[in-house]
């Protein structure tokens, strides 16, 4: 977690965000410098950033969007007001509409990003100056101390290569918060391939199983906004013994929130025929060097359904499944 200190200082009218970064100079100036770069981690998670434009020069302008979980899309614009290569750089960024423009109901925040090298490492510093006290007690409120934190803490993954962030780690959990939990795994193989694994039931069946002895008795899929999905399991029975697996036969279904193919899809998840609450299930696909890191967001209802899933063993059946997806469709190609 890269993040050391993030402030707010309501004489001054700025907040204050202070970090470490295990990198040189030149490599986390590069990373806020280059938007596919910026696009894996400016925004918290949840609400991945989009940019369209990136004019990197004084008086240039860069557009970008945040779409949340549920289709609900934030548009912002900066004005590059100055650019000190690689020491720092001064933005005017402000929500805008859907044409790039600022809006007029906030007025835009000056930002000033500067770069120190410290041997091998970078101390980071970010000062966001508001034009007035209401202006950043509404920024606080609307939770842009935490949402910066969050994103910050995306900065690892971005540094390092896929495989030195995650080869070898096989699937990892992490509790954000009561609702959050986010699960990495670096799969080998083509982004476009794991995409199609994941939305064409041909595909799907043979790796989606969970552990041994179980079959995907339906699998059901309609990958557009709005298209509902449905999923089953049962466990597959030795005729000749009339044994199986332990386990009763289950399924889920939901329905597609948002795609941006073949970089994103966030989905419902419901436990067919219970009245358990639904999840919300994000999964992202970044691909570097052949490999793909797939990331998937789970928005749970509250801790205790947080902790009641996380419980049934739900992370060792999704390593089984992703080798079995690396053993039998990405490798097979």
């Amino acid at each position: 977690m890269p993040v050391t200190q993030i402030t707010s200082d309501p004489e001054a009218l700025t907040m204050n965000i202070a970090a470490e970064f295990d990198a040189s100079v030149d490599r986390v100036w590069s990373v806020f410098t280059d938007p596919r770069q910026l696009e894996r981690f400016w925004g918290p998670p949840g609400w991945p950033a989009t940019f369209s434009r990136f004019d990197f020069t004084p008086g240039g302008l860069a557009q970008y969007s945040l779409t949340g979980p549920h289709g609900a899309t934030h548009h912002a614009r900066w004005e590059f007001l100055r650019i000190d290569e690689p020491r720092s750089y001064e933005v005017l960024d402000g929500f805008a509409d859907a044409d790039g423009d600022f809006v007029s109901e906030m007025a835009p925040m000056r930002m000033v990003f500067s770069f120190e090298s410290d041997g091998d490492r970078t101390r980071f510093t970010g000062v966001t100056h508001f034009e007035s006290l209401t202006a950043l007690e509404q920024s606080v409120a609307m939770g842009m101390v935490e949402g910066t934190r969050m994103a910050m803490a995306q900065l690892d993954t971005v540094l390092q290569s896929l495989r030195e962030y995650a080869q070898g780690k096989g699937t990892q959990v992490e509790i954000l918060d009561d609702q959050h939990v986010r699960i990495t795994r670096l799969v080998e193989g083509p982004r476009e391939l794991v995409w199609r694994a994941h939305t064409e039931p041909e595909l799907l069946q043979q790796w989606l199983l969970g552990p041994d002895g179980w079959r995907m008795s339906v699998c059901e899929v309609d990958p557009t906004v709005g298209g509902r999905y449905r999923y089953a399991w049962e466990p597959v029975v030795d005729p000749s013994t009339g044994s199986g697996p332990a386990g009763q036969a289950f399924g889920f279904d939901g329905e597609t929130l948002v795609v941006d193919a073949p970089r994103r899809s966030v989905t419902t998840e419901h436990m067919t025929g219970t009245d358990y609450p639904s999840t919300v299930n994000d999964l992202q696909l970044y691909e570097e060097d052949g490999a793909t890191l797939l990331t998937l967001l789970i928005e749970y209802p509250d801790a205790a359904t947080r902790d009641a899933v996380l419980a049934t063993g739900m992370t060792e059946g999704m390593e089984t499944s992703y080798q079995r997806l690396e053993r039998e469709v990405l490798a097979s190609v």
